[in-house]
């Protein structure tokens, strides 16, 4: 982390203590913070380049890997086949008796169904697969699982949402319930909603899970980030996404 980066989360820590966004404010995707090229860049498909991730998922999905049967043999042809999946992730894998994020069912499909490995996580074959179906579900309201089984893991991802961590000492809700409308480094600060994921950042030139912005967030605040698949990560997925109910996907969202 550079000293511009500590200096800037510094400042954040002073401005946590001037003061708090009212309650009651509506929930508000990170979209109408853009600036309006940005905004018309996410609108248009040529535009967006998420979408190149969006076609070679597309692709991916009628390939036939180890057994020889592809997601379109079992599942139907996209965009018919997954709309409104994505909407409901994490969710509950009842074979493996513990909630998974739509990444992890994907690879959990490929191991059990299709007799092939896992793809690594942030690899540009498992994130066009999760854009792809995740695209499937664009204009959806997310409306977060219901199952009972995924209470207490949701529970434990609000606690971790609230906590502060990090030499910094800085938890999520600082600057995502506190913060929004203020500037960090120049950027607005979101209310930091997972509506667009995976999205294209110009900041990484590339497409990015949730899972990599988690762990920006903790490397920037200098904690110790949790592994991809760690279940805490899988427990503040779940509860973002129920923290972001109500809103409308925008896979693949661009941001800066």
């Amino acid at each position: 982390m550079t000293r511009l980066h500590v200096a800037t989360l510094a400042a954040l820590g002073l401005l946590v203590c001037a003061g708090v966004v009212a309650q009651g404010t509506p929930k508000r995707s990170g979209f109408e913070s853009m600036s309006p090229s940005l905004q018309a860049m996410q609108r248009d498909d040529v535009q967006n380049p998420g979408m190149l991730w969006v076609a070679d998922g597309e692709a991916l999905w009628r390939v036939a890997p180890g057994s020889g049967r592809s997601c379109a043999d079992c599942h139907g042809d996209l965009p018919r086949a997954m709309a409104g999946v994505a909407a409901r992730y994490p969710g509950w894998d009842a074979t493996a008796r513990r909630p998974v994020n739509l990444a992890q069912r994907i690879n959990a499909c490929r191991s059990r169904h299709q007799g092939a490995a896992a793809w690594a996580n942030e690899s540009k074959e498992l994130l066009s697969l999760e854009a792809a179906v995740a695209h499937a579900s664009r204009g959806a309201v997310l409306a977060p699982s219901p199952v009972p089984e995924l209470a207490a893991a949701r529970a434990e991802g609000e606690r971790l949402y609230r906590q502060r961590m990090g030499q910094l000492h800085l938890a999520c809700v600082q600057c995502h319930d506190e913060l929004p409308g203020r500037r960090l480094g120049g950027t607005p600060i979101p209310q930091g909603h997972v509506n667009g994921y995976p999205i294209y950042r110009l900041e990484w030139q590339g497409l990015g899970s949730l899972r990599r912005r988690i762990r920006n967030c903790q490397i920037g605040v200098r904690a110790e980030p949790f592994a991809h698949d760690a279940p805490e990560m899988i427990a503040l997925e779940l509860y973002l996404a129920q923290r972001s109910a109500g809103l409308a996907v925008e896979t693949p969202a661009v941001r800066p």
